[in-house]
C-alpha cells in the first residue's frame, strides 16, 4: 500500500514550504520532494514603480538578506542610467557587501548549524538549540555573536540601518565613508579573523570525525554556478558567471547581462518556486547548486592569503573535483567569510574609499538593466525593463533558492532514503531532514534565527488518508 508522509507546515520560514515523501508497499522511501506553496507575486506588483524606487522596494523580498538585494537593484539601475559607478562608490558598496556576508554566514553557522554539529543531530530537541550550544560551548557562541555583530556594523556604519539600508542608489551611493568609522572597523578586524579562523578549526574537526557521515549525507553528483574574477578567483561582487559540470569541467561561462542565454526556467505543477537549469546541458542534466559550496568548486583561487590556504585545503578534499557532500556548505561558508574579513580590510586600506566622488550623473535612460552578485545564498539576478520615463515594465528576479530548488528536494529524498523506515517516524530524522533544507538556504530556514527551532509535523497516511502515525516537533 502506497503511503505519503508529510512534513507541514515547514513555517517561521521566508516563504512557506512543505516536505513530501511517498512510500512504497515495503515502507521504503519512493520520491521526496520539497514543495514551497506560498505565491508572492513580488515581480508583478513592482511594474509600474520607478527603477530608481527599486533599491529601496528589491530588499523587502527578504528580511534576511536585504543589502543583496539592495545591492542588486542598485546595479540593473546602474545599467538601466547607462553609466558605471565611480571607484568609491563600487568600494563602498562592496564593503558593505562584504558585512552582509560576515553577519549572514557567522550567524549560520554558529546559530543554525552549530547545535546539529556540536550537540549532535539526535540530542534532546529541548538542547539542541541555540540555548543549548551557549550552556556547553558558550566560548563559540559568543564568537557567533561577535561576527555577527560586527558584520552588522559595517553595515549600519553605511547605511545607517542593520536591516534594510538606505545607502546605494542607481549610479553610485548617497554618502562617504567616515574615517571614524573606517577606523572601528579596523581596530576590531584582526580579532574577529580569529574568531572565524576558530570556527573554521571546529567545522573542519567536525567533518573529519565524521568524514564518512559527512561524504554520504545528501551527497550527489550535479553542476555548480557561481561568479569569477578575470582569473578565475572567488568573487561575490563583480565578475562572471562560471557553471561546471559534476566532474568539474566548465560548461560555459557568461556576463550576467546573458543570462536568459544560458539559464532557462522549468515550472512544475506541485511548487509555486521554478527550478532554473542550464540550457546548453537541458533539463535535468543542466540542474545545478549556487552558494558557497559550489563557488568553491567553480573558483580557482581566491585574493586574499588566509582565504587562499583554506582554498587549498579544499581542493585536496576530493583530489581537485567538486566537493558534493550537502554538509561541506558550512564549511565552505566558513572560508568565505573569512574572505570577507580580509577583503573589508584590503577595501578600508584603499585611499579611494574615502573619497567624495560617489555618484556618477545620467545622461539618458537606455530602458534595461541587469544587476548580479553572489548573495550569501547564491547567485542573484535583477532584471529590469523601462518605458522612456523609467517606470517599470517587466521585473524578473532568480534568487538563490531557486538555483538550488532542484538540489534541495534531491537533498530531502537522499536524507529520507536514509533515515526513514516508513514505519517508525523519529525525531532524527526530522532534524536530518531539515538540515539538509537548511545547508543550502538559510531563506527556507530563517525561523531559526530566533531561539528555539524550526517547528514540524511529520504526519504518516495511508493511501486511503488514514493517520497512521504523528511526530510533532516546535
Amino acid at each position: 500500500m502506497v503511503q505519503r508522509i508529510m512534513i507541514e507546515p515547514v513555517t517561521r520560514i521566508e516563504g512557506h514550504a512543505k516536505v513530501s515523501i511517498t512510500l512504497d508497499d515495503e515502507g521504503k522511501v519512493r520520491q521526496a520532494r520539497l514543495h514551497v506553496n506560498e505565491f508572492r507575486g513580488f515581480e508583478r506588483f513592482c511594474r509600474g514603480r520607478m527603477y530608481f524606487e527599486m533599491p529601496q522596494i528589491a530588499p523587502r523580498i527578504c528580511g534576511i538578506c536585504p543589502v543583496s538585494h539592495h545591492l542588486a537593484a542598485a546595479k540593473a539601475g546602474d545599467a538601466i542610467n547607462g553609466v558605471v559607478p565611480t571607484r568609491t562608490a563600487t568600494l563602498l558598496r562592496e564593503l558593505m557587501h562584504m558585512g552582509q556576508v560576515v553577519q549572514s554566514h557567522s550567524m549560520h553557522f554558529f546559530e543554525l548549524a552549530g547545535p546539529d554539529l556540536l550537540l549532535g543531530f539526535d540530542a534532546e530537541p529541548a538542547r539542541r538549540n541555540v540555548v543549548g550550544l551557549i550552556e556547553d560551548h558558550p566560548q563559540v557562541a559568543l564568537k557567533g555573536v561577535l561576527l555577527r555583530k560586527y558584520g552588522q556594523n559595517v553595515i549600519s556604519a553605511l547605511g545607517r540601518k542593520r536591516v534594510h539600508p538606505e545607502f546605494a542608489v542607481a549610479g553610485g551611493v548617497n554618502s562617504a565613508l567616515t574615517p571614524a568609522a573606517r577606523d572601528a572597523m579596523l581596530g576590531e578586524l584582526e580579532e574577529r579573523i580569529s574568531d572565524v579562523l576558530d570556527g573554521i578549526g571546529i567545522a573542519k574537526a567536525w567533518l573529519e570525525e565524521h568524514r564518512d557521515y559527512a561524504e554520504s549525507f545528501a551527497s550527489f553528483p550535479c553542476g555548480y554556478m557561481g561568479l569569477v574574477g578575470e582569473n578565475g578567483e572567488l568573487e561575490l561582487y563583480h565578475g562572471q558567471v562560471r557553471l561546471i559540470d559534476c566532474q568539474g569541467a566548465q560548461v560555459v561561462q557568461f556576463d550576467p547581462r546573458d543570462y536568459l542565454d544560458h539559464i532557462g526556467e522549468r515550472v512544475e505543477d506541485w511548487t509555486y518556486l521554478k527550478f532554473p537549469y542550464s540550457l546548453k546541458l537541458g533539463w535535468p542534466e543542466g540542474t545545478y547548486r549556487v552558494g558557497p559550496l559550489a563557488r568553491l568548486n567553480v573558483c580557482e583561487r581566491i585574493g586574499t592569503p588566509k582565504a587562499q590556504e583554506q582554498l587549498e585545503e579544499w581542493k585536496s578534499l576530493n583530489g581537485g573535483g567538486p566537493v558534493q557532500g550537502t554538509l561541506y556548505y558550512h564549511y565552505a561558508r566558513l572560508v568565505e567569510a573569512l574572505y570577507a574579513l580580509e577583503r573589508i580590510g584590503q577595501l578600508l586600506d584603499d585611499p579611494d574609499i574615502m573619497s567624495n566622488d560617489l555618484y556618477a550623473p545620467s545622461a539618458a535612460i537606455t530602458g534595461h538593466g541587469v544587476g548580479c552578485l553572489e548573495a550569501p545564498r547564491g547567485t542573484l539576478f535583477h532584471d529590469y525593463h523601462t518605458d522612456e520615463d523609467g517606470r517599470l515594465t517587466s521585473v524578473n528576479f532568480i534568487i538563490a533558492t531557486g538555483h538550488n530548488n532542484w538540489a534541495m528536494s534531491r537533498s530531502v529524498e537522499e536524507v529520507a532514503r536514509a533515515y526513514v523506515d516508513g514505519r517508525n517516524l523519529s525525531e532524527g530524522m526530522l532534524n536530518r531532514v531539515e538540515a539538509a533544507i537548511r545547508a543550502h538556504d538559510p531563506c527556507l530556514s530563517c525561523s531559526t534565527h530566533a531561539l528555539g527551532q524550526m517547528p514540524l509535523e511529520v504526519t504518516l497516511l495511508a493511501a486511503d488518508g488514514r493517520i497512521l502515525d504523528r511526530a510533532v516537533r516546535g
